[in-house]
């Protein structure tokens, strides 16, 4: 994908890119292919691929309904976060990373790109909660694990009326049904489903929960207990 026919793309999902916005992202795709020769950042680092597999990935859930203050838990390279940001200047945005060197990468993107209102916190989401409880409007995640992990990693972070938006792959139904009792435990409830997909037709299904009651504060557990056993 060319950054002309990301900015098309994303003029079809009602999000206008500018052109300071198309050197902030090619500046970020140069750190992410000048970095990933250092550690294991992504396997897609091709400057086209980026475009595509990342960034316009990263844009798919993006709406007006996305407002105030965001977390991205496990952003990993800062997908979505970082590109939500610089598309969406208004976002206050939370990078949450465990990995030390990662957050390093992040902080080289941040500063080169200018960005504001934006922190990286390197900690496990486990670890964020307990000074971040119910602090967020909208909590994200990409790529990071089963729903039925993932939401107990992700849900305990949002506020009472805010979302936890999360993307999928043609699995992303089954995955729902399969996390239904973690949902409700948690406190959310699906509110939208939105079946979309990549230029190169990779399907992508977009999960929007809305919290509906507080989590309990049972949750989330360690780490290891939510893996040994999921909700």
């Amino acid at each position: 994908m060319t950054p002309d026919k990301f900015i098309d793309e994303c003029k079809k999902r009602n999000l206008v890119i500018s052109e300071e916005m198309i050197t902030q992202l090619d500046i970020y795709a140069k750190l992410l292919k000048e970095w990933n020769s250092k550690m294991n950042l992504t396997a897609i680092d091709e400057r086209e691929e980026v475009y595509e597999k990342h960034f316009f990935d990263s844009i798919l859930p993006l709406n007006d309904s996305i407002q105030g203050k965001v977390a991205d838990v496990g952003t990993g390279a800062g997908f979505p976060g970082v590109v939500w940001k610089i598309v969406r200047k208004d976002l206050e945005v939370s990078l949450i990373e465990p990995t030390g060197k990662r957050c390093k990468f992040l902080e080289e993107v941040i500063s080169q790109l200018h960005l504001s209102n934006i922190k990286i916190y390197n900690e496990r989401s486990e670890e964020h909660v307990k000074e971040h409880r119910e602090e967020y409007d909208v909590v994200t995640a990409r790529a990071v694990a089963n729903l039925r992990v993932l939401s107990e990693l992700c849900c305990p972070l949002v506020k009472v009326g805010g979302s936890f938006v999360t993307m999928k792959g043609s699995r992303g139904d089954e995955e729902v049904l399969e996390a239904k009792h973690a949902i409700s435990v948690l406190g959310m409830q699906l509110d939208q489903r939105e079946e979309t997909a990549l230029t190169n037709g990779d399907p992508r299904e977009i999960f929007t929960f809305k919290k509906v009651e507080k989590t309990p504060s049972a949750y989330p557990r360690n780490y290891g207990q939510i893996k040994k056993k999921p909700l």
